[in-house]
């Protein structure tokens, strides 16, 4: 069975950064899709980032060229890179892996961007 667990939320400045971690356990990640949503106060889920089982990387326009996606078979986690943070970055964040029909998701990290 699969499980994700997050890490690394918390609040910051704006301006500032934080490292998402998600820890995955389990076989074969190697294999699957990995993506980080984002969920702000009475808003639906949305996409953050992802990156496939190749490494190939897809963003949010309101996170290019702030937010890095990036993973380490080696150690079955990725993470999420966030810099130059907003107020409107702010939500719970919650990692997503993916492969054939097998969908998990972890149970999410708080971010709160605020001055």
């Amino acid at each position: 069975q699969v499980q994700l667990v997050e890490s690394g939320g918390g609040l910051v400045q704006p301006g500032g950064s934080l490292r998402l971690t998600c820890a995955y356990s389990g076989s074969s990640f190697r294999m699957y899709g990995l993506k980080w949503y984002r969920q702000a106060p009475g808003k639906q889920r949305d996409l953050v980032a992802a990156i496939s089982s190749s490494g190939s990387t897809n963003y949010a326009d309101s996170v290019k060229g702030r937010f890095t996606i990036s993973r380490d078979n080696a150690k079955n986690t990725v993470y999420l890179q966030m810099n130059s943070l907003k107020p409107e970055d702010t939500g719970i964040y919650y990692c997503n892996a993916e492969w054939l029909r097998s969908v998990y998701w972890g149970q999410g990290t708080q971010v709160t961007v605020s001055s």
